[in-house]
């Protein structure tokens, strides 16, 4: 069956959070795997919880109740990359946190969909931070495994290495960037489809 109802929950990453680029003027992934969704259910229902700044502790306290109302075939879930932020990131707790996010995602039936972080993500000032980075994508692919997740891969994804690919802030993928993960989501939901990846469930 494919999808009639898709949430997205997290972070700003989830969000779809980033600047406009030339030719690329628009809304960010999450909206754009939307209107594709649209064409085949024009009536699709579509929940984004995600918020800039979120935590994974802070995703799991404050935007699952509304997941668990909205009953979604597809949702998908990042968080984590602001937990690494902090001077001394609590890897454990971040992946317990990370961990019950997707759990109860998955609780809801619903195919589950899931990004790493790009290398092209850098913070000045932290001099272990492709490190950090490598830690929460780490725990990000496991979770993806346990739980039967559509991953898109972006840590070493050739759109890492445009010039144009983020916003003003340097953190955010800017238009160009947005479309390449709205892309990354589709086609591994095609594959699943096609039956390409049968360790993955089916949608109910």
């Amino acid at each position: 069956m494919s999808p009639r109802c898709f949430a997205t929950v997290g972070d700003s990453l989830a969000a779809g959070t980033g600047d406009p680029s030339p030719g690329y003027a628009g809304p960010g992934w999450p909206d754009r795997v939307a209107d594709v969704l649209r064409r085949i259910h024009p009536d699709l229902a579509y929940l984004k919880t995600a918020e800039a700044g979120a935590t994974a502790s802070r995703t799991a306290r404050t935007q699952l109740d509304r997941l668990g109302g909205f009953e979604p075939d597809l949702v998908n879930v990042s968080c984590g990359a602001n937990d690494l932020f902090r001077p001394d990131p609590d890897y454990a707790a971040v992946e317990a946190a990370m961990g019950r996010v997707f759990e109860f995602a998955a609780g809801t039936g619903a195919q589950l969909t899931t990004f790493t972080l790009g290398r092209a993500f850098v913070v000045p000032g932290y001099a272990d931070w492709g490190e950090r980075v490598r830690r929460v994508n780490d725990i990000t692919r496991a979770l993806a495994a346990d739980h039967g997740a559509v991953l898109a891969d972006m840590w070493d994804h050739p759109v890492n290495d445009r010039p144009d690919l983020l916003s003003a802030d340097r953190i955010h993928f800017a238009g160009a960037g947005q479309a390449v993960l709205a892309t990354e989501i589709v086609k591994g939901l095609a594959r699943l489809l096609a039956g390409q990846e049968p360790a993955l469930r089916a949608w109910r």
